[in-house]
This record gives structure tokens, C-alpha cells and sequence, in this order.
């Protein structure tokens, strides 16, 4: 008994020195926050912050894959009968004006990507990404420069046939022409889109 009457007044000694101390500890806190007053109820609504969208990420893994797959480093331009001595294409059923008109600068060039610098799959990636890019916003004439090669081993240009193949496997590509000389020249090509929402 004599043991829990012992406990029990200090329990009570423990509780009041505790309450002493956080009396002492907001007051300390006062002096040294000086005079304060508290704010006026503003009575708006305070709004949690809107969560981000969900990002999908799944369409986007399937979009890449179909980029990837979309181009052949192995399909021959040359196959194609209508590849001519000036280093233009026309999709069968394009007329030959429209080669012309491409050629002459009847059509404003809307966009333009470099694919210098970069490695076969890189720039295939890259064209097909914009090329898609281009379609979506309903794009007409684009530049897609190439480069002549002159930095590759040999001074063999690598990515102008490369890129010639790949342009010629889209069916949003009419048709292509080598750029003039201010415009690129035999590093450069310009090329007309179907203008409507693509693959």
C-alpha cells in the first residue's frame, strides 16, 4: 500500500512539473514572438490541388514500338520505277507536275528536321517521329536534311539512301525532291505530305 501511495504522489509530482514546463515553454515562445493577434476568419474555401492526369504510358510504349517497326533499313528505293535521274519520287497516281511544283518551290516549307550527326536507327526513329508529328498537325511540305555524307568513312553517304527508303515506305509521303542548292542542295530533301491525319 505504502508503495502505491508512493507511486501515485509521484505520478502527480511528474504531472505537475510536466505542466510547468510547457506553461514555461509557450511563454518563452511569446516573448519571443512579441504581440500577436489572431487572423479574422477569411471564410473561403480552401481547394486541394487538382492531381496531375494520368499519363499513358502504355499508349505511349505502343506508339514507339510502331515507330520502330514502321521503317525497313532493308527495303530498296531503287525498286520503285518512279525514283528518277533527279533524285526525286512520286507516289503511283501523283503526276509529274507535282514533282515540278515541289521542285520549283510552289510549296512553303512548313517544318524541317536535321538528322546529321546521328546513327542509322536514331535517324530512322527520328524521321518517323516527326513524320508522324508532321501528319498529326496536318503538314503539307517539310525539309528533311540528310547530310551529303562527307563526314562518313569513306565519304559514302550513308543516311541519304537510308532516308530516301524509309520516306518512301510512309504512305502520308507523295512525294520527294532533292532541295535546291540554297536550300540544302543534294544534303537535303523536301517532301510532300497527304495533309490528313496519318497511321
Amino acid at each position: 500500500m505504502a508503495e502505491a501511495r508512493q507511486r501515485a504522489v509521484d505520478e502527480a509530482a511528474a504531472r505537475r512539473a510536466a505542466a510547468r514546463q510547457t506553461e514555461a515553454d509557450a511563454q518563452l515562445f511569446a516573448r519571443a514572438a512579441g504581440p500577436v493577434q489572431p487572423l479574422r476568419a477569411h471564410g473561403r474555401v480552401q481547394h486541394e490541388p487538382t492531381p496531375a492526369p494520368p499519363l499513358a504510358r502504355q499508349r505511349e510504349r505502343d506508339e514507339q514500338a510502331v515507330l520502330k517497326e514502321a521503317l525497313s533499313d532493308e527495303f530498296d528505293p531503287a525498286t520503285l520505277l518512279q525514283v528518277d535521274e533527279h533524285l526525286s519520287f512520286r507516289r503511283p497516281g501523283v503526276g509529274p507536275d507535282v514533282t515540278g511544283k515541289l521542285r520549283r518551290g510552289d510549296w512553303a516549307v512548313q517544318r524541317e528536321i536535321d538528322l546529321h550527326g546521328l546513327r542509322v536507327h536514331e535517324a530512322r526513329e527520328a524521321l518517323a517521329a516527326f513524320l508522324q508529328g508532321a501528319q498529326r498537325a496536318g503538314l503539307r511540305c517539310v525539309r528533311v536534311v540528310h547530310g551529303k555524307g562527307l563526314g562518313s568513312p569513306g565519304r559514302t553517304p550513308v543516311l541519304k539512301g537510308k532516308v530516301h527508303g524509309w520516306l518512301i515506305q510512309k504512305k502520308e509521303v507523295l512525294a520527294f525532291v532533292q532541295a535546291k542548292p540554297l536550300e540544302g542542295g543534294a544534303g537535303a530533301l523536301l517532301v510532300l505530305l497527304t495533309g490528313q491525319a496519318g497511321r
